[in-house]
């Protein structure tokens, strides 16, 4: 049973080093977790000397006003009969404390390092532990005394701001309450019972200590209350009798004070039927027994609360990313990795893996067809116009067979339409693929941290996609031009050879053709271009995925990385910049996961007794 509280000593100091001290801040706690007994009691109320009691030893600074102005976790150790006594700090580790003199000047010292060498109070715990073969193992944590005024050198807000403290350790279900009252005043106006009823109504986890018995006046006793007559707590009341000043002051040894009360309470008429239940020693007996029952009572729910917190931590330190490398090539190292992970999820967006990539097709498949067939070929084709291309090919010799040069003319002013769906499928898919870009950028968690290299990256793939689209666009109005540059010439031999012969000669040079020789002509060309326009539907698509797509794919961000060679450490650093806020976040995250598996370590090696 003793490894229970060894265990709760060891995760309250590694709370300690790694910074909870269940301040409820933003991070997960595990000081709350633990069972604790916090000691609380108003100025002069005995209470630093009831702990001295429990210790044996004089090693808590004394004098007027608030003394106790830390938190102090006092961790008691029992070691076998005969070792030596010693004190460690867990701010000093390799330092042993023999000499507890020694020991009272550091609680002040490391006091004052804290809050400076005013009277102001801190929250931050001093770790004490004292190895002893005179004491039980045991846990307490010393709080500030409550006061109701505020001394020279203190603000106002000291008695609030104790208050606020105690009641900080004290409210959570897992603290034992260790209430402190003087036996020669009132119990209706001892502060420890106040402000232990406040959070603990039933008196189910208070334990009620009566100091200054021996200081009643003549006539009165405390029966009542050690009796729990008077006020009734779930666990009994325990009397103990202090060293007097005198005795502190004539530094009357621990020993001989704690003999001294077991005789007090063995003569003394009205309290021999409790004798074998008051006293210091009883007290740190019960206190380390109870402790232990509590600890043991509560190891599955902290297991389940370590490892639900461990899965937590993790996934949001996954989520934030990889700390930032502090020299030149590993920040080039990082900058890779993290510009390859958005380059994959692009990828991924195209192949399917992700959607977005289809809309591509669909611009193939839907939007260039519906273009090509919105063409008004209708208008290069009108009688006129046919009638105005084929005589103005002629000049001043009519064609003898048929109107070659007036078929091209015609074909060419009737191709260059297509341009324009060309052009708007390449600006199309170019749409698309910055749109997967952004959607690549959003989705790669590591440049959320670096708002630069964010925007180097989105500035980097956009230069990359307008030189594809330039590229792509030149392929593809070059696919029309090669249409234009070279006619079918199999086509035009398996028309019918009668309809191609010239007008009536005896018309004028203006009315050299017929209306139906010339709604002919039109018909061929429209036939023609029918032929090339499904030619240019396929090798379109080609040229597009070819130009754009594919090079996307393969050489999104080939610049970038040309250009990341030959940036210095500082030009690194700013594409790395995180934000300081974050990056607090992680190292508190990190510190406190630490905390956590080391709990995990410690609760997981524990053997429990059946």
């Amino acid at each position: 049973m003793e490894n229970l509280i060894n265990l709760v000593n060891k995760l309250q100091r590694a709370c300690t080093a790694l910074g909870d001290f269940g301040e409820g801040s933003s991070l997960p706690t595990l000081w709350d977790a633990l069972p604790t007994i916090a000691v609380v009691g108003g100025q002069s109320s005995g209470k630093s000397s009831v702990l001295e009691s429990v210790v044996g030893k004089d090693f808590l600074p004394r004098g007027s006003g608030i003394v106790t102005r830390r938190p102090l976790v006092l961790q008691l150790h029992r070691l076998e009969e005969g070792s030596r006594e010693y004190a460690e700090f867990a701010h000093q580790p390799k330092k042993r404390f023999t000499d507890f003199g020694a020991v009272r000047k550091e609680i002040s010292d490391e006091t004052d390092r804290e809050t400076g060498r005013s009277k102001q109070i801190s929250s931050v715990p001093i770790y004490l532990s004292i190895y002893s073969p005179n004491v039980v193992n045991l846990t307490l944590i010393d709080l500030p005394g409550l006061t109701k005024v505020a001394v020279e050198g203190q603000s106002d807000s000291i008695v609030q701001d104790i208050e606020n403290m105690v009641r900080s350790y004290i409210e959570k279900p897992n603290c034992i309450i260790l209430a402190v009252s003087p036996a020669n005043q009132d119990l209706a106006t001892s502060d420890a019972i106040k402000i232990a009823r406040e959070v603990d109504p039933q008196g189910e986890r208070t334990f009620g200590v009566l100091t200054k018995i021996d200081l009643m006046d003549k006539g009165t006793d405390a029966v009542d209350i050690l009796e729990g007559k008077a006020y009734k707590l779930k666990f009994p009341w325990i009397g103990v009798v202090n060293r007097s000043q005198a005795d502190i002051n004539k530094s009357v040894d621990m020993i001989a004070a704690r003999r001294r009360e077991r005789e007090y309470f063995a003569n003394t008429p009205e309290y021999r039927h409790l004798a074998s239940k008051m006293g210091s020693e009883h007290l740190g007996k019960v206190l380390s027994k109870h402790l232990e029952t509590v600890i043991k009572s509560r190891i599955p729910g902290l297991q389940s609360l370590i490892n639900k917190t461990i899965i937590e931590l993790e996934t949001e330190l996954s989520r934030l990313g990889k700390p930032i490398a502090t020299d030149a090539g590993g920040k080039l190292y990082m900058i890779m990795e993290i510009c390859r992970a958005f380059d994959q999820t692009f990828k991924e967006h195209l192949d399917g893996i992700r959607p977005g990539g289809d809309k591509v097709y669909s611009i193939f498949d839907n939007q260039l067809p519906a273009a090509l067939k919105r063409l008004q070929f209708d208008k290069q084709l009108a009688m006129e116009n046919v009638r105005k291309l084929i005589t103005e090919a002629d000049g001043y010799q009519p064609h003898l067979i048929a109107p070659e040069q007036g078929y091209r003319r015609l074909i060419e002013s009737t191709l260059i339409t297509i341009k324009g769906p060309a052009e708007a499928t390449v600006d199309a898919v170019h749409g698309v693929l910055k749109d997967l870009v952004h959607k690549s950028i959003n989705e790669t968690a590591e440049l959320k941290q670096y708002p630069s290299l964010r925007a180097e990256v989105m500035n980097a793939a956009s230069e990359s996609l307008d030189k594809m689209r330039n590229e792509s666009k030149r392929a593809t109005i070059q696919l029309v031009d090669m249409e234009c540059s070279y006619l079918t010439v199999d086509f035009f031999r398996k028309l019918p050879q009668d309809i191609e012969k010239g007008g009536n000669p005896t018309h004028s040079i203006f009315d050299r053709y017929n209306d139906s020789y010339l709604r002919r002509i039109g018909s061929n060309v429209l036939s023609y271009i029918h032929m090339v326009v499904g030619t240019l539907r396929h090798s379109i698509p080609k040229s597009v995925v070819y130009c754009q797509v594919r090079e996307a794919k393969r050489s999104l961000l080939d610049h970038f990385f040309t250009e990341l060679g030959a940036k210095e450490g500082k030009q690194l650093a700013k594409l790395l910049d995180e934000d300081p806020a974050i990056m607090q976040r992680r190292m508190d995250l990190a510190k406190r996961l630490e905390l956590y598996k080391a709990a995990q370590t410690e609760v997981d090696a524990v053997a429990w007794a059946k």
